[in-house]
């Protein structure tokens, strides 16, 4: 999405999972913006200025107004906080609970094991015949005792940390999105089906394909 006056930008790749988590909220918002690219893996380097609105070199950044904003969580807790529309983090003190410690177990526990070991292995890797095997099974035992917890989480709940979305929905459709293009992914999302018709839910969202566009 991009506006002639917009002054919200997002700068990184349209391939990072975290660039797509912060436009999936945006779109959600209904909030237009401009994608400016940045690649972290270009044979160049980074650009200079980048580093000025990143240190740590990493995407993605973004800057509302003159503000300038890194980290995901931070930046789509801003969007959200910032922009009418309605809210993506629960008012009840239980449910906000739950969307964070959401947040924080795909951070730490499902990004790695998902997109790193299962699907770069999988998808990309194997496109030049050099799959890790080794890496991929122990990939998917990391994104299987993931995906127990998370089913444990999910009770009743139509999304992940209640009756509505929330940023945690939006912080997983974009690492489930790439583990699903695995056949191996697949197949074990299959194991677990309340967390399968929740997957089946936000891929029905037109936020997820405007963010993975």
């Amino acid at each position: 999405m991009s506006a002639v006056n917009a002054t919200v930008v997002v700068y990184g790749a349209a391939y990072s999972v975290y660039v797509r988590v912060v436009r999936m909220a945006l779109h959600e918002k209904g909030v237009p913006y401009d994608l400016v690219p940045v690649d972290v893996f270009a044979d160049e380097g980074l650009p200079t200025n980048h580093l000025a609105r990143h240190p740590f070199g990493r995407i993605p950044a973004f800057e509302h107004d003159g503000f300038v904003l890194y980290e995901t969580s931070a930046i789509t807790r801003y969007v959200d906080e910032a922009f009418a529309g309605s809210s993506l983090q629960p008012e009840a003190l239980f449910e906000r609970a739950r969307m964070n410690q959401i947040i924080a177990m795909l951070d730490n526990y499902a990004y790695l094991p998902m997109v790193w070991d299962v699907y770069v292995q999988r998808v990309l890797a194997a496109e030049e015949d050099a799959a890790d095997e080794v890496r991929i099974m122990a990939g998917l035992d990391k994104s299987r005792t993931f995906l127990q917890a998370l089913s444990a989480l999910l009770l009743e709940h139509r999304w992940l940390a209640g009756a509505n979305v929330s940023l945690a929905d939006i912080h997983a459709a974009p690492i489930f999105g790439l583990f699903g293009e695995a056949p191996e992914g697949r197949a074990l999302l299959c194991e677990f089906p309340k967390v399968q018709a929740w997957w089946q839910r936000v891929q029905a969202r037109p936020a997820f394909a405007a963010a993975v566009a």
